[in-house]
C-alpha cells in the first residue's frame, strides 16, 4: 500500500515531515512519499524521501508565466505528480495535457475516511478505473488518518492512500506515519 502525504499549503516544516516519512519508510519497509509545494520540491527530495509534485502544468517550455513544468519538478527530484486534485480542478483537456507533460518527464495519485463512511465510493472508483485501464492505480483520500483507514482502503481495492492534514498538522508527524504504516 502506497502512502502519499500531500502537504498542500499548510504551515508545516516540509523537511521535518519528509525526514519523518523517510525514517518510517526505511524502518517499516512501507512506501511513503511526500508532496510539498513546488518551491520545496528540491529540499524535500534532498532528504531522500520519495517526492511528488502537487501539480504540473499541461504545457512545455515557452512563454507560460506561472507554470510548473514537469521537466522542472523532475529535475528537482520529483518522482511523480498529482493531477486534477479536487482543490485544483482541471478541464479534461488540461488533465490530458498534464498527463502528457508528466509522461515527458516520467512522473506518471474530512475527519472520517471515505473508505469507512462510504466504502462503495472506493469500490466503484476501483471498478470504473479497472474497466477503462487495469493498469491505473486508484488512491483513496478524504479523511484517511489511521492505519485502520489504510487497511480498509486496501481491502476495498485501492492501491494507495492520499492524505494531508493528519500528517502535515500533526505535532509528531513520525508517530502518525508509524500508525499509518501499521495498516499496510
Amino acid at each position: 500500500m502506497f502512502i502519499l502525504v500531500n502537504l498542500k499549503a499548510y504551515p508545516c516544516d516540509p523537511i521535518e515531515v519528509a525526514t519523518a516519512a523517510r525514517d518510517v519508510a526505511e524502518a517499516s519497509g512501507a512506501r511513503i512519499a511526500v508532496s510539498p509545494q513546488a518551491a520545496d520540491i528540491a529540499r524535500v527530495a534532498d532528504t531522500g524521501v520519495e517526492t511528488w509534485a502537487q501539480h504540473v502544468s499541461p504545457n512545455a517550455h515557452g512563454s507560460h508565466t506561472g507554470s510548473t513544468l514537469a521537466e522542472a519538478v523532475a529535475d528537482n527530484g520529483a518522482a511523480g505528480t498529482l493531477i486534477n486534485h479536487s482543490e485544483n480542478r482541471l478541464k479534461l483537456a488540461g488533465v490530458d495535457g498534464s498527463v502528457h507533460a508528466a509522461e515527458r518527464a516520467e512522473l506518471i495519485g474530512g475527519d472520517i475516511s471515505v473508505a469507512t463512511a462510504d466504502p462503495g465510493i472506493v469500490e466503484d472508483a476501483v471498478a470504473a478505473a479497472e474497466a477503462v485501464d487495469p493498469a491505473v492505480d486508484v488512491f483513496c483520500g478524504a479523511g484517511v488518518s489511521t492505519g485502520e483507514d489504510v487497511s480498509t482502503a486496501g481491502d476495498l481495492g485501492a492501491a494507495g492512500v492520499l492524505l494531508a492534514s493528519g500528517v502535515a498538522k500533526a505535532d509528531d508527524p513520525e508517530s502518525v506515519l508509524e500508525d499509518l504504516v501499521s495498516g499496510t
